[in-house]
């Protein structure tokens, strides 16, 4: 999960608690446009920032570089011809789904590095939802996938860097 330039702490949040209701290990949070943060004052958010890797960036090109390392396929919200169903993603397979500004969105930068575009199929007339909500429906459907796949029958992470997490995890002042 990626997040562009999001304004509102709350939507960032929001998206922390889905990201580890679905088992999503790392957020990356990009921020050239607004400020950073190291601490996030709502309860829900700090619940859940403990148990997720939180990457804060400071440029497209940075967060591109780990996605690619990392092997992922990198698709963005944006309306175009182009834009295919959510639906039609393959979550089985490394992917990043990339949620721009609230205004905004994603940023041009960010949409040249892209594989794909994909939007949320909507019977409304607005044609979009809050990013918070937006994340959900994403999460969810990769979540749905994964799950027939059998993906989480066992653990996704390299033995290595879950043994840190759990030990980070138990020596939380925090827990």
């Amino acid at each position: 999960m990626v997040m562009e330039n999001i304004e509102d702490p709350r939507n960032i949040a929001a998206v922390m608690r889905t990201c580890d209701s679905v088992g999503v290990q790392d957020l990356y949070i990009v921020n050239y446009g607004v400020p950073h943060r190291t601490k996030w004052k709502y309860k829900s958010a700090r619940s859940a920032a403990k148990w997720l890797t939180l990457h804060q960036l400071t440029s497209v090109d940075e967060c591109i570089s780990l996605l690619k390392k990392a092997q992922f396929k990198i698709y963005t919200t944006q309306l175009s011809n182009n834009s295919k169903s959510l639906y039609e993603l393959d979550f089985t397979h490394n992917t990043a789904l990339v949620f721009g500004n609230e205004q905004d969105g994603i940023s041009e930068a960010m949409a040249q590095h892209a594989d794909g575009n994909f939007i949320i199929p909507q019977m409304g007339m607005i044609q979009s939802l809050n990013i918070s909500v937006a994340c959900a429906v994403s999460l969810y459907e990769a979540y749905r996938q994964k799950t027939i796949a059998g993906h989480y029958l066992q653990p996704s992470l390299p033995g290595e860097r879950l043994e840190i997490l759990k030990s980070a995890w138990m020596n939380d002042d925090d827990l």
